[in-house]
């Protein structure tokens, strides 16, 4: 019981048990049952408050990642998970992906680490898009040349796709297959054409909700979970 309770209320089993002894906790018809009950989590009801908790394994949530966050489960600085309001936060919650201290934009946030390695592994290539802001305009060369792909050191570095916004701006659209270190900035960089602004907007079919304000983030519906592996290469 107290096992359950933690993992769905984001709580420490020592918080839980608390709970448990205020009387805050029933399972079917008995109040205060004991933390070592066993349960089937599918099958029992269980209520916290005198609402029920709808058993969910896994968590997965859609984050607008601001600009000036790490993406990591701990660091000196501050992270995506401290981003996490209370209540969808859960033990186990890491970054399914990073995005660097300056990028913004769309991060999934789980704790199924079976779906993390599925929509992370190079040899699914699943498309991740991103808006990228450069100093100048992109040449027809540096274009093809991005396209074929750049070779820096022993890594090709290509892009799948570069399309020109509709902004005043230099700003693209650029997706990518691959998953390498700093790509974007590097490929530009290549071209002497520096980024000045990155943000990710789609992983897979999974689009970046525009409601979802810098730093905020949401539950994902089912729908969308497997929406984020589509539009794999």
């Amino acid at each position: 019981m107290d096992k359950f309770l933690s993992s769905q209320l984001g709580a420490a089993r020592s918080e839980v048990k608390k709970y448990i002894r205020a009387g805050r906790v029933r399972l079917g018809e008995t109040v205060s049952p004991s933390p070592e009950t066993r349960l089937d989590p599918a099958a029992d009801a269980v209520y916290f408050d005198g609402e029920r908790i709808r058993y969910q394994a896994f968590v997965y949530l859609m984050l607008n990642k601001p600009g000036g966050v790490v993406s990591a489960t701990r660091d000196r600085q501050k992270t995506v998970l401290d981003l996490v309001p209370p209540e969808l936060y859960r033990e186990g919650l890491f970054p399914a992906g990073r995005l660097d201290k300056d990028t913004t934009g769309l991060m999934i946030l789980t704790d199924d680490g079976a779906f993390a390695h599925r929509i992370l592994s190079p040899s699914r290539h699943i498309e991740k898009a991103y808006e990228v802001t450069v100093t100048r305009e992109v040449t027809p060369a540096e274009r093809d040349a991005l396209l074929s792909g750049v070779r820096l050191g022993d890594e090709l570095l290509k892009a799948a796709a570069l399309t020109r916004l509709d902004r005043t701006e230099p700003v693209y659209e650029i997706v990518l297959t691959q998953g390498r270190y700093h790509q974007i900035r590097r490929m530009f960089g290549s071209q002497k054409n520096p980024v000045s602004a990155l943000r990710r907007t789609r992983m897979g079919g999974l689009v970046l909700d525009a409601a979802l304000g810098p730093g905020e983030c949401r539950s994902l519906t089912p729908e969308e979970v497997r929406a984020v592996e589509e539009r794999a290469v």
